[in-house]
């Protein structure tokens, strides 16, 4: 590969980061931000755009993969090294919302593009890595569920959906988020609620 052949690649991958900061700045602002509005906050012409994205659903979807990804990534960070299941749990919660909390909006905004159906294909990993907590747990008594924890797992990405939704929709403030997802994750999988509430505190960064 020449010189001039690795600076262009380099200048696209540039382009390409780029577009992809302004679009997610963008379409935070205005869920319904158009390519234009995206090529212009760019500082590109719109055909800038659509060389490196199709569609407009091919850009968000690209969004969606790389959120999924933070989230896998803050999803592990949060629980490396701890080996009680309960707080495993609640700092991977905790970790998890600092990522999603960022990308909140766009999860609604994705739920028109990309289905409800694609954004859990793209949960599996992190699902999978819940399951293998959860099901640690509950062998070992510290979580207690009528439910295996596949199905437990489910449900837990269900509730934090529903606290995206509900931050959304201004019924929970987005600075009680964190620790109320978390406290409701531990209550669904069986953890008294003042130790719940005791674990969220003592992972929960302070300040």
């Amino acid at each position: 590969m020449t010189a001039m052949t690795t600076g262009n690649s380099s200048r696209a991958d540039a382009n390409r980061r780029r577009i992809l900061d302004i679009a997610l700045a963008e379409l935070l602002r205005d869920p319904d931000a158009s390519m234009d509005q995206i090529a212009r906050a760019a500082g590109v012409v719109r055909r800038t755009v659509y060389g490196h994205f199709p569609s407009r659903e091919a850009l968000i979807g690209t969004l969606v993969d790389e959120a999924v990804a933070a989230l896998a990534e803050a999803h592990a960070a949060g629980r490396a090294g701890v080996t009680d299941p309960a707080e495993a749990l609640a700092r991977s919660v905790l970790s998890v919302w600092e990522v999603a909390d960022r990308y909140r909006l766009l999860v609604a905004l994705a739920q028109r593009t990309v289905t409800v159906q694609g954004i859990r294909e793209r949960l599996a990993p992190v699902r999978e890595s819940s399951v293998r907590l959860l099901r640690q747990g509950l062998d070992g008594g510290t979580f207690a569920s009528p439910l295996p924890a596949a199905a437990l797992a489910c449900v837990h990405e269900q509730i934090l959906f529903g606290v995206v939704e509900a931050v959304n929709d201004g019924l929970l403030p987005a600075a009680e988020a964190a620790r109320s997802a978390a406290v409701t994750v531990l209550a669904a999988a069986g953890v008294p609620a003042a130790l719940a509430t005791a674990l969220v505190t003592k992972a929960a960064p302070t300040g």
